[in-house]
């Protein structure tokens, strides 16, 4: 774990919704710019939420949260584009909300596209792009603010596997160049270990933090470290944790 002050940090965070669903039970750990962390857990145990707590778009019911929420890049699983914008005005449209002059947005823009590897995309519009070129368009038009905290909710499900795998080696290596703190969620556990320093199991809802996991290949991260056996044990062992984690929710029921 990195020494620097934390670009993110929930201290004791607990979320109980209106209806009485408790989504989240005392919920504290740190990321600090330079590390990369993927929580994982059940379905329903409140990874999503945890995010938009961090992001602002929620309120705890009891703990704090620090970070930025001026400065965050929000990465969602759809790609929320705007049909109506091609590639490079897509991008520019944080810079355009920011207030930003049309010249300087327009360089941004053309930087955060060349980072992705859409140049030449940048006329093309939604309808035209798979999947996974408007997911990088997404990262893309988050990048253009260089926010220091980045949240990814599970930006990468709804694309096959070949892509996926692409794209995680692509944000790897957007993670190394730019130095940013990422908290990461997803169900795949061996995207998790791929793309991160650090891993955290949550529990059934509500969610708490059973286990964490340094991980410690060095980056870049090439594909064939995927069959890795270390990588193997690895993923081995928060699976196991993960078991468990559903185990606990079978047995609630």
């Amino acid at each position: 774990m990195s020494d620097a002050a934390p670009a993110l940090r929930f201290d004791k965070i607990s979320m109980t919704f209106p209806d009485g669903t408790e989504a989240l039970d005392g919920i504290s750990f740190g990321v600090s710019m330079g590390e990369f962390v993927t929580i994982v857990g059940p379905s329903g145990c409140g990874k999503s939420t945890l995010l938009r707590i961090a992001s602002g778009l929620l309120e705890p019911t009891s703990g704090r949260v620090e970070a930025d929420r001026e400065r965050i890049g929000y990465v969602f699983q759809d790609a929320t584009l705007l049909d109506w914008r091609n590639v490079q005005n897509n991008v520019e449209l944080l810079p355009q909300l920011h207030g930003f002059p049309k010249a300087e947005r327009k360089r941004l823009a053309s930087e955060a596209i060349e980072l992705v590897g859409l140049t030449g995309f940048e006329r093309h519009y939604p309808k035209s792009l798979s999947g996974g070129m408007k997911m990088r368009v997404s990262l893309a038009r988050t990048l253009t603010l260089a926010p220091p905290l980045f949240l990814f909710d599970e930006p990468f499900a709804a694309v096959d596997e070949i892509t996926r795998q692409r794209l995680n080696e692509e944000t790897q290596a957007l993670f190394q160049r730019e130095g940013f703190a990422g908290l990461f969620i997803t169900h795949s556990i061996s995207e998790a270990v791929f793309m991160s320093t650090r891993v955290m199991v949550m529990s059934a809802r509500p969610g708490r933090i059973l286990s964490e996991y340094a991980v410690p290949f060095s980056y870049p991260r090439q594909a064939e470290l995927r069959f890795d056996a270390r990588f193997g044990e690895l993923c081995g062992e928060v699976s196991v944790a993960l078991e468990g984690a559903h185990a606990s929710e079978a047995s609630d029921d």
